[in-house]
């Protein structure tokens, strides 16, 4: 059996092209902080979720998303170039919440840890 199937190598391509394209070549400031977290393609190579997340919370990702948007037909292309397949495959962006849930999770555990105080030390280590 393969260690890796061949999405998750096209997939890991993509996103070390569109990372090196958002970080060199586009100029949209919607894109200035955004950073490609994961590269999700179908097995059969048609389709690419790409998740991202910003700073500044929901006003900068609903730009971001504007700006990919804007950018889909140069990012295709460039891509399309680099990657050297028979088929680009169809390009959606995402927003990653996994960032925002582990800090919210992150604040709930500190405020347990506070609310206990010193009554309960014996789960720190």
């Amino acid at each position: 059996m393969k260690p890796f199937a061949r999405s998750d190598r096209v997939g890991g391509h993509i996103q070390k092209v569109l990372s090196d394209i958002l970080q060199k070549r586009i100029k949209d400031p919607r894109l200035e902080t955004a950073t490609i977290t994961s590269v999700k393609v179908s097995r059969d190579l048609r389709i690419a979720r790409i998740y991202f997340t910003t700073y500044g919370g929901k006003q900068n990702m609903e730009e971001a998303v504007e700006g990919f948007k804007s950018a889909l037909g140069y990012v295709k292309r460039t891509l399309a170039r680099q990657l050297g397949l028979r088929y680009m495959p169809d390009l959606k962006f995402l927003y990653d919440e996994s960032f925002e849930y582990g800090s919210h999770v992150n604040k709930v555990l500190k405020a347990i840890k506070t609310d206990n105080g010193s009554n309960n030390t014996s789960f720190e280590k």
